[in-house]
């Protein structure tokens, strides 16, 4: 035979007929690791929703991860295989996701999955209350056993610190006795809290005012100026005033979608989940009114991970109002969050919700143009729509008649640290910090005297006590460099330091960066490694700090030198 001497097609032709049939059935073959028969049956008894087409819906792959990582505590490699090829989703888009989010533990082959997982909470308010030296006699105790404990971020119950997670069960002021019994009576499941239901909610006069706006009594114009006067603003943290919102997105054209953030992960935030405890109709009857307004043809609810028992309180909740709501209601879908920080930025939450790594988009365009899949979205915070309700059907001017020192409306403030009585504040917009812990919080705990606060939670910075009397609001704190983001307080002694304040945030920021962009990937953990010095290197950190701010794609990586700078400028002290 003569060789071909095409350069697309140059090969010697002196193989025999047997080696060219196995050549040919070798590259018949399926390439990677195939999915046995067993893994298919596991997972397609446990994939998610009906019908059978809907199975294969690729925003869902988050939600097959969790049916997955709960059932067999991890997700082994072998159902992973199993659910590409069912989902139709290459083997490397499954594993990218299922590698992005902390709270899916990938089981490679040969390993076994731990009995459960138990996480102890290093935030900043559980540190001070004691949590390295929980988490230290856990390992001890529970080391040698099929049990795994780990350090883990902000679980949203600053309030109840040191807060340790059982699988699923959140344990307020925790210790090593009451984890340790929660493991030996596998009482590691969430337990829903009271609540107001739907029947006690609608004979209060709960979705009145829904109603009538969906009989014409009510008009979308009337509904849209009361929030407009009311001066109410995205209280996630960015402070977008939502009536304007609302204009903007009923502007773009049909259909429009709707995004609801409740990842509040922010260290030291809780005001959502307490809120969501207490009331969840409240916060639902103002969704869906807004959903009217607007023009929403669907609505996506994305919850936190950690917030299981809130998770079982809207489902249940909404079950019911699907069945006996007094209107017609959208589309509602119900999307658990994985375990990430980053989520809680609205285009990264978007990307999870349509079942990706949750990573910050680029803009423009803006959400409120090409948002969740590709359409208009109208994205808010919980807490923004909680208060619909009340502005509408007692006036904006109720609201806007909160306020001191010259501010106008309502916060919910997260209150926790060196206080007596930590909790949700619900105070007037513009009050002191001196006046939120005389006032709200019975003053500082024995012992501790005022030394410095976080008004905003990790991002928005550190001051000293000197500067408690400056209005706690929108747009009061930049002067300062610092801001109040999503109202998160936390409350620092005379034995704390802002210093080490600052490297628990620091640490965080290195921990939940997506690492899309390099700033923030690299900038945060090296910034961590230098705050460990005895001394500060603060020309190097401040080089860091300029690079974070000014390059990175999103929030997290813009807003993490904040701590460093504050510490840099009020507490030389402690760097030097």
């Amino acid at each position: 035979m003569s060789i071909l001497k095409s350069n697309s097609q140059s090969v010697v032709a002196f193989a025999s007929p047997q080696a060219m049939s196995l050549k040919i059935r070798q590259k018949s073959q399926l390439k990677g690791r195939q999915a046995d028969e067993a893994s298919m049956q596991e997972v397609r008894a446990l994939l998610l929703l009906e019908p059978e087409a809907l199975k294969l819906r690729r925003d869902l792959l988050i939600e097959q991860l969790h049916a997955l990582n709960d059932t067999f505590r991890g997700l082994h490699e072998r159902h992973l295989v199993a659910l590409s090829k069912l989902m139709n989703i290459p083997m490397a888009e499954v594993y990218e996701v299922a590698t992005f989010y902390h709270h899916f533990e990938v089981i490679r082959e040969g390993e076994q999955a731990p009995q459960f997982t138990v996480r102890v909470c290093d935030g900043l308010s559980c540190e001070m209350a004691g949590a390295p030296t929980l988490l230290s006699k856990l390992k001890a105790s529970l080391g040698t056993s099929n049990i795994k404990v780990v350090p883990a971020p902000c679980v949203g119950r600053c309030e109840q610190a040191p807060v340790a997670v059982v699988h699923q069960h959140q344990i307020g002021h925790a210790n090593a006795e009451k984890v340790m019994a929660s493991v030996q009576a596998e009482a590691i499941h969430p337990v829903a809290p009271d609540h107001i239901d739907l029947e006690a909610y609608m004979a209060e006069g709960g979705y009145a005012l829904l109603q009538a706006l969906s009989s014409g009594a009510q008009t979308t114009e009337v509904v849209m100026k009361a929030m407009e006067d009311s001066g109410l603003r995205g209280l996630g943290g960015a402070g977008f005033p939502a009536g304007r919102k609302w204009r903007i997105v009923r502007e773009q054209s049909a259909p429009r979608l709707m995004a609801v953030n409740i990842d509040e992960g922010e260290p030291g935030t809780f005001k959502d989940r307490t809120y969501l405890e207490r009331d969840p109709h409240r916060f639902l009857e103002g969704m869906l009114v807004a959903a009217h307004v607007v023009g929403i043809d669907a609505i996506y609810i994305y919850l936190r991970d950690e917030y299981h028992a809130c998770r079982q309180v809207l489902e249940a909740e909404l079950q019911k109002l699907k069945i006996r709501s007094p209107v017609l209601l959208p589309k509602i879908e119900l999307r658990r969050g994985a375990g990430a920080y980053i989520c809680g930025e609205e285009s990264a939450m978007i990307e999870s919700i349509e079942g990706k790594r949750g990573e910050p988009r680029m803009r423009p365009p803006y959400i409120a143009q090409v948002g969740l899949f590709g359409r208009p979205t109208l994205e808010h915070n919980f807490e923004t729509l909680y208060w619909v309700r009340d502005i509408v059907q007692k006036g904006p001017e109720w609201f806007s008649g909160f306020g001191r020192h010259g501010r106008k409306g309502l916060r919910s403030f997260s209150v926790s640290g060196r206080v007596k009585k930590p909790g949700v504040k619900l105070a007037p917009a513009g009050i002191t910090m001196a006046e939120l812990i005389e006032e709200y919080c019975g003053g500082m705990q024995e012992g501790h005297e005022f030394y410095a606060y976080l008004p905003g939670g990790a991002s928005g910075g550190i001051l000293p006590a000197s500067l408690s009397d400056i209005p706690l609001d929108f747009d009061t704190l930049q002067a300062y460099g610092c801001f109040i983001g999503s109202a998160a307080v936390i409350v620092l002694g005379h034995q704390d330091s802002a210093r080490n304040a600052a490297l628990n945030m620091m640490k965080f920021f290195a921990h939940e960066s997506c690492g899309q962009c390099t700033p923030c990937r690299v900038g945060t953990e090296k910034a961590a490694q230098l705050m460990q010095a005895p001394v500060w290197d603060n020309a190097t950190l401040e080089d860091l700090n300029q690079v974070m701010a000014d390059a990175s794609i999103c929030g997290l990586g813009q807003a993490a030198p904040n701590p460093v700078r504050c510490v840099q400028k009020y507490f030389p002290q402690e760097v030097i």
